[in-house]
């Protein structure tokens, strides 16, 4: 039950309360994990309402998933509940459409842009590989769309991107990114880095647009600062340049989306950025145990670039972090099948397992499966992205905006209707001709019957079909969409299919016109519908009630669990192999403090000596990451193993119950109950083959020069690197007689 306005106060700590009530000037608000950061942001909006310092028409709340707006709203409307009008809570990219809906026209767009997905960008991205003539085997198109966000993340532009990168390739990545600029210029499209980067432009080229905004939110509120890219940054500057109003809440600590642009540089320097601002550190703890927390301080203090906070709670120390040691990756996923059983005998849910990356689950798939251990796995497709919802989707577009070259190419032969790769290639032939979109090569094409005879046939066909479609958009939101899939074909070619498949896609179908009612009945336009359904993001279908979750650490930032289990701690892998710099391990490090602050009660770390990866033959021999050295030894314990991969046994059906033989011990033998080793004598064994020299990392050797490492080997004594020598090829060297250098 939330408070009355009345004392709302009294429900905060004394920083907490300071935060709330300084209510003019720029104020930095450091939270640490767990530290109510959300209550904090949320009473502030509140204090800034309640006590007449601004209409809640003048305050502006931005974060980053729609989860958290959601939940940031709800809140502050519980807290408010005699306001008729509501402050604006909102995620960075909705505020963009927001501005970009009413003013895109002044920057060159029409206000009914489409926006572009990452499935839409993959087309895109194809449509001109095949215009450059260029192959994805010379230049794969995912290095290529990753190539073209991180510039936009930098806000450089073609040109900046080929004269400030070092990437070898970026005299043919400029060219494709200026081609797919175009592509989507035309469609009227923007892809969602577009969002923000053009909602600056505007700002900057404007000044009555940016005057206008800067006044009507008098104060604005930014949520999960420390995540914030260049633009995002830019952004923020220009909404904030009149009054300076802004609290930034955020910790430097939880920093772990560089890799998609996102800047720590950006909190670090706050107070350069607005001198005179307020710094307020959050650092009681209302979340873990203080074992957990004292875990995770000891680790993130080993880097550099944070500004530091001390978290503490009140609650018992508690539990001590199990460490286990398992000699293979089938072996890790069963302790951790085997444990999850335990505390659900217990009738403990809410229990999440976490790992750095995607290809990890599958091994716990295949335990849960075995121990019928109910999970979720988050980070799989979600409705929005299903490919029947998206066509679904890209009709309603088109209808719209049918110069869309991007829907429109996604729907031309779905369901197939003759419309080959020969009739789309002529068709953007004539388009690329003629400068200009498909739909208007169409149009004319068809008007001036220069289309072969089989071709303008089914072409015109299509053309009608799109026409008719557009007669829909007179009827409401949800008859609109029935109609058009009716006509499309689409749902009539699922039906004839006769499969289990089609059965559940056309399910999914009946769902989108369920939620298109609703939202028209909440409302929406059309234009509304389509823009909430392009920006959900995988963090907004995490279901709390799942009994366990599986998913990755960057998927888990902004949750918490009872139980965690931390899988995959090895070196290569957690550090990744690509941490090479110092920059990136301390990211990699503030990655591991989010794993270790998602836990309430009880942590588990886990790690396998032997690990198979994709594209490589056999097994590797890993050596534990550095993190579990980093963490103080006194709060852990380890476990040697519960019992052997090639004598495995199925649980009984008490969901327990391991029978407690002994068998010998070696590789891929432990014994079949826990044993507990001390853990100074386990960590002085690991710290004797701590290193740093890790696969991917670059090298020199005084005699043969430059080098990267392509593998590590734990010999038992030493550990063997494999390294490529430019000019020299692969040698095989021992690390304690090698002599190496990092670069």
């Amino acid at each position: 039950m939330q408070p009355s306005k009345k004392d709302y106060l009294t429900h905060l700590n004394e920083r907490q309360r300071f935060a709330v009530t300084q209510t003019e000037g720029p104020m930095l608000i450091l939270a640490g994990a767990g530290s109510g950061k959300t209550r904090t942001i949320t009473y502030k909006i509140a204090h800034l309402i309640e006590q007449g310092v601004c209409r809640a028409d003048q305050v502006l709340a931005v974060t980053f998933t729609n989860k958290a707006a959601e939940e940031m709203r709800t809140r502050v409307e519980e807290l408010l509940r005699h306001l008729s009008t509501s402050p604006l809570v909102c995620t960075f990219h909705s505020f963009s459409v927001r501005v970009l809906r009413r003013y895109a026209d002044l920057i060159g767009y029409r206000t009914d842009f489409s926006i572009c997905d990452r499935d839409d960008q993959k087309r895109v991205i194809k449509a001109v590989y095949e215009e450059l003539q260029f192959r994805d085997s010379h230049l794969p198109m995912r290095k290529a769309r990753a190539a073209i966000s991180r510039a936009k993340s930098n806000n450089w532009a073609p040109q900046e991107y080929r004269d400030k990168s070092s990437d070898l390739a970026r005299e043919e990545i400029s060219l494709i990114y200026t081609a797919y600029e175009r592509f989507l210029f035309r469609s009227n499209a923007m892809d969602f880095d577009d969002l923000i980067l053009l909602t600056v432009r505007l700002l900057k080229k404007n000044h009555e647009v940016r005057q206008k905004y800067g006044e009507s939110y008098s104060y604005v509120l930014i949520d999960e600062y420390q995540d914030t890219n260049r633009p995002q940054y830019d952004l923020i500057k220009n909404l904030t340049a009149v009054h300076q109003n802004i609290t930034a809440v955020g910790d430097e600590d939880q920093s772990i989306y560089g890799f998609r642009g996102s800047d720590i540089g950006n909190i670090l320097r706050f107070e350069a950025d607005f001198p005179g601002a307020t710094i307020v550190k959050l650092e009681q703890n209302y979340r873990s145990s203080q074992n957990i927390l004292d875990a995770a301080s000891g680790l993130v203090s080993n880097n550099l670039n944070r500004k530091g906070k001390v978290l503490w709670t009140d609650q018992q120390a508690g539990q001590p972090i199990d460490l286990f040691a398992a000699p293979d990756a089938k072996t890790e996923a069963t302790y951790v099948s085997k444990k999850i059983c335990e505390h659900l005998q217990k009738g403990e849910k809410g229990l999440a397992v976490l790992y750095r990356t995607n290809f990890q689950s599958r091994q716990f798939e295949e335990a849960f499966r075995r121990f019928e251990i109910p999970y979720k796995l988050i980070g799989g497709i979600s409705f929005y992205q299903r490919k029947e919802v998206k066509d679904a989707l890209a009709y309603l577009r088109v209808a719209l905006n049918p110069n869309d070259n991007v829907s429109f190419l996604r729907i031309m032969n779905r369901p197939p209707r003759g419309i080959g790769k020969v009739t789309e290639d002529r068709l953007h032939g004539k388009a690329r001709d003629e400068n200009t979109t498909l739909w208007e090569a169409l149009r004319k094409g068809i008007e001036e019957n220069t289309f072969p005879a089989r071709t303008h046939l089914v072409l015109e066909r299509f053309f009608r079909l799109i026409c008719e479609c557009q007669d829909f958009l007179e009827l409401p939101l949800y008859l609109s969409l029935e109609k058009i899939l009716e006509a499309s074909g689409y749902i009539s070619a699922l039906r004839s299919e006769d499969s289990e498949e089609a059965h559940n896609r056309t399910l999914n179908l009946e769902e989108l016109i369920v939620l298109a009612k609703e939202n028209a009945e909440q409302g929406y336009t059309f234009q509304e519908f389509l823009d909430h359904a392009a920006l959900r993001s995988e963090a907004d279908d995490y279901d709390e009630s799942a009994a366990v979750s599986l998913m990755t650490l960057h998927n888990a930032k902004g949750l918490e669990f009872p139980i965690v289990f931390l899988v995959g701690c090895e070196e290569g892998l957690f550090p990744h192999s690509r941490a090479v710099a110092e920059n990136d391990l301390e990211e990699e490090r503030r990655l591991c403090y989010v794993g270790l602050t998602r836990a309430q009660k009880k942590i588990y770390l886990t790690y396998s000596r032997l690990r198979r990866f994709f594209g490589r033959e056999g097994e590797e021999m890993n050596l534990p990451s550095r993190f579990l050295q980093e963490i103080p030894e006194h709060l852990m314990r380890v476990s040697s193993g519960p019992f052997p991969v090639r004598e495995f046994v199925q649980p009984s059906a008490n969901l327990g119950g391991y029978p407690q033989r002994q068998h010998r011990t070696g590789r891929g033998f432990v014994k079949t109950h826990d044993s507990v080793e001390s853990v100074q004598g386990f960590l002085s064994k690991l710290s004797q083959k701590k290193s740093r020299f890790i696969s991917g990392a670059r090298i020199v050797h005084e005699k043969f020069g430059y080098g990267r490492i392509l593998r590590v080997q734990d010999t038992g004594d030493d550990l063997k690197l494999t390294v490529q020598f430019p000019g020299l090829g692969i040698k095989r060297l021992l690390q304690s007689y090698a002599k190496l250098k990092l670069v």
